[in-house]
């Protein structure tokens, strides 16, 4: 691919990041058909395998991809523009992951906001970064880029667990970023540990400790709280309990954390997915018409018209 795949007139910018924390939820699959999707509306869509150390979203899209993000990390080329590759679907392009060099999974700061840096330059419609597993300042930094963050969770005690990890991560990351003050950034580091001596247990204990210390900072944590929405997917739905699962996190996460998730659907189990993902085929593409594209079709509907999945519809199921 040349490095002039998008260059033309100047698109409004879209950036997308997909996260959730524990590995195998459905986090590339997920932004690998979201690719799909966008680009069959002619839409022009950038997907960033941003699993620094351990990619393959080019696996999912059955590309081969020569350049990757780390030659753009280690200086190899100047512009990220120089590590696009073709997808061979119309409208779609794809930036691999780094997966040859073991220290690019924590990158130093200076290369991570040149990365960020160049992300928000790109010239796309749409961006979906891909994130890796776990809470690393990395990933942390990559959600909170986004004008869009989309948490996915299967309906797993361990899945449900490290998606409230992160969430309550990325908030006291985007804490940090908004305060300033040395005494303050102590606090919230504090905060931060689990077992912390300061009786510090939720967000909520967090701001108004701040806003004893600042009445000032304290208004901007508040608005930080107001602009974190980030959005939520239940993945390989078998049942209605399943289903109810997006509603009963979004409620807990209001009322402990004063945080509010958007529950935006779920996605069946489909043994159509695992079939797609080994010929290395999206399954918008492979099984256009099956159940589970029907699923994604919806989820993706609700993105865009920016509305959430219904009370109504978690009660009946009735999504598709």
């Amino acid at each position: 691919m040349t490095s002039d795949l998008f260059e033309h007139e100047p698109l409004q910018r879209e950036i997308w990041a997909i996260g959730g924390g524990k590995g195998g939820t459905g986090k590339t699959f997920f932004s690998a058909n979201l690719g799909v999707g966008l680009s069959q509306m002619g839409k022009k869509v950038l997907l960033i395998d941003a699993d620094l150390g351990c990619a393959n979203l080019h696996t999912c899209l059955g590309v081969s991809a020569k350049n990757t993000l780390s030659d753009f990390i280690q200086g190899h080329v100047r512009k990220i523009q120089e590590v696009l590759v073709p997808t061979g679907i119309p409208n779609l392009a794809l930036i691999s992951g780094a997966h040859d060099y073991l220290e690019i999974a924590n990158p130093k700061h200076t290369q991570k906001m040149r990365l960020i840096r160049q992300i928000h330059e790109l010239d796309a419609e749409y961006i979906i970064l891909d994130l890796g597993a776990g809470t690393s300042f990395t990933s942390l930094d990559f959600f909170l880029m986004a004008q869009t963050g989309i948490l996915i969770v299967l309906p797993e005690p361990t899945s449900v667990e490290n998606v409230y990890r992160f969430i309550k991560s990325a908030f006291y990351r985007r804490f940090k970023q908004v305060a300033r003050d040395p005494e303050v950034r102590a606090v919230i580091t504090e905060a931060m540990r689990e077992n912390n001596g300061c009786g510090l247990r939720t967000p909520r204990d967090l701001i108004e400790r701040v806003s004893q210390m600042s009445s000032d900072i304290g208004i901007k944590l508040k608005e930080a709280v107001y602009a974190f929405r980030p959005k939520l997917i239940v993945n390989q739905v078998r049942c209605k309990d399943d289903i109810t699962l997006g509603r009963s996190m979004r409620s807990a996460c209001l009322r402990y954390y004063g945080i509010s998730v958007e529950y935006i659907g779920y996605i069946e189990y489909d043994d159509a997915v695992w079939q797609a993902t080994k010929k290395c085929r999206p399954l918008w593409l492979e099984s256009p018409y099956c159940r589970t594209a029907e699923f994604l079709k919806h989820v993706l509907d609700n993105l865009l018209k920016k509305t959430e999945f219904t009370d109504e519809q978690v009660v009946h199921g009735d999504m598709p």
